[in-house]
């Protein structure tokens, strides 16, 4: 590689670091410029290629460029289909609209309707919100400790994540927080099939309380994975029982799929592995097959708001709707959740051979290709359940170590501690041990190089 390449790339960093946000995340732990994609590998302007676990933060289900998706993109241009329709009918939106309701539980896709809303997944909660306090006339919305449901001042005031709000005033009032069933960090010191019970316990207990001090709620809103708060699946029994004491009270449960849904835990919607049915089901990321999409789908007998009681401008974008049509029937018609299902095996095994060998894995979790390894500090205290505390600063090492070595994976969680791993669902049995070898060698060179004293 000559030093005049090098030297380009520098430059369009050090231009990108000048005029963009300091808000920007990414390009501080991944400083490359991407000259092109293709499947799970990108490419940087000095030829340099990478294994993409990251995958547009689990949009690209089928990875970068994949052929449906742009012979879906060709196929708009050549029919002169319009790329913005605002919330018009056109023939492709129906039959976007007819794959999605097919993808439905019987008995909820008769009975359903949906609202497409702007590009982003945080658009979406905010209309699910918007669409329960329609309908049930309730103020309160109860949500979960570690949840993540995006950006927005009235999404963050869902989420749990502190940093990031510390300095925001006049956030969404009336937002309570409940305990999440996070075995490993028990809320409640106990840990195992414990942590789910005690958490549905507490949950039912408040909502039956005339002393709990929360009022009228309109409903509650989970993550079936918990996905910036560290890959944390929720106990299947657990879900069932929030599932029952809410239709008891006659109160929405809202499922944000924005991450977990179209596939990404083996189940085309994440709840499907409970067998329960949501009020309110929230999509976006992999339902535009790539391209900005978001929307809710939700019981019909919530839909008393009135015309333009929720709009965006781009919830007509038909780009978007192609590339997600043919990404939806690609995973129905090829059996991609086979390969989710088979992958998310492979993941677990070697990892879980690696928690074996090194202490400082402190728990290997999640469900399907959404994997998540919590990193622990071996010198520091012990808490009740016998864990070490979280790692932020090893994690980000071997984030660090993985890039060097060419895969990119995120970091999430408590102290910012786990490794999360979101590979596109088409990924091969080839690729995850490629993935894995990589990891593998980063995570011991990491290691290594936090426990040798630095020279004098």
């Amino acid at each position: 590689m000559s030093a005049k390449v090098r030297n380009i790339q520098n430059e369009l960093l050090k231009r990108q670091e000048e005029k963009e946000s300091s808000a920007r995340a990414y390009p501080r732990h991944f400083p490359l410029v991407i000259a092109k994609a293709k499947g799970m590998r990108v490419t940087d302007t000095e030829g340099k290629t990478y294994y993409d676990c990251l995958a547009g933060a689990g949009t690209l289900a089928l990875g970068h460029n994949h052929e449906v998706a742009l012979e879906a993109i060709r196929s708009v241009i050549e029919q002169e289909i319009p790329l913005h329709t605002l919330d018009l009918a056109t023939p492709l939106k129906l039959a976007f609209m007819e794959e999605i309701f097919a993808l439905l539980p019987e008995g909820f896709r008769d009975h359903s309707k949906i609202q497409f809303c702007g590009p982003t997944g945080a658009d979406a909660v905010e209309a699910a919100i918007k669409l329960v306090k329609h309908a049930t006339h309730g103020k309160s919305i109860l949500a979960f400790q570690g949840a993540y449901h995006g950006s927005t001042q009235a999404t963050m005031a869902m989420s749990g994540n502190l940093d990031k709000k510390q300095d925001l005033q006049s956030l969404l009032p009336d937002v309570h927080f409940l305990p999440f069933p996070y075995e490993y960090r028990c809320p409640f010191g106990m840990g195992g099939e414990m942590t789910a019970k005690l958490s549905a316990s507490y949950t039912e207990n408040l909502l039956d309380d005339p002393e709990s001090g929360i009022s009228d709620p309109c409903a509650i809103i989970v993550e079936t994975v918990q996905g910036e708060g560290g890959a944390i699946p929720a106990d299947l029994e657990w879900l069932r029982a929030l599932r029952r004491m809410t239709a008891e009270r006659n109160l929405p449960l809202i499922i944000d799929e924005v991450q977990t849904g179209i596939g990404r835990t083996g189940k085309m919607f994440s709840f499907e592995h409970a067998g329960i049915v949501p009020d309110v089901i929230i999509c976006s990321k992999a339902i535009g097959g790539g391209l900005p999409m978001s929307m809710i789908i939700y019981k019909e007998e919530l839909d008393v708001w009135r015309p333009g009681a929720h709009t965006g401008t781009f919830r007509g974008n038909q780009l978007a709707m192609a590339t997600g049509l043919a990404t939806l029937r690609y995973i129905r018609e090829q059996n991609v959740l086979r390969n989710v299902e088979e992958r998310s095996r492979q993941f677990m095994a070697r990892l879980g051979n690696l928690q074996e060998r090194y202490e400082a894995i402190g728990d290997v979790r999640g469900r399907g290709l959404m994997i998540g390894i919590e990193m622990v500090d071996t010198k520091g205290a012990r808490d009740q359940l016998g864990h070490y505390p979280p790692a932020g600063e090893i994690a980000a090492a071997i984030q660090q170590k993985c890039f060097q070595n060419g895969l990119i994976v995120e970091v999430g969680g408590r102290r910012s501690s786990v490794i999360r791993f979101l590979p596109p669902l088409i990924i091969s049995e080839y690729e995850a041990e490629v993935v894995l070898d990589i990891f593998e060698k980063s995570l011991a060179e990491a290691l290594e190089a936090a426990t040798t004293p630095a020279s004098c």
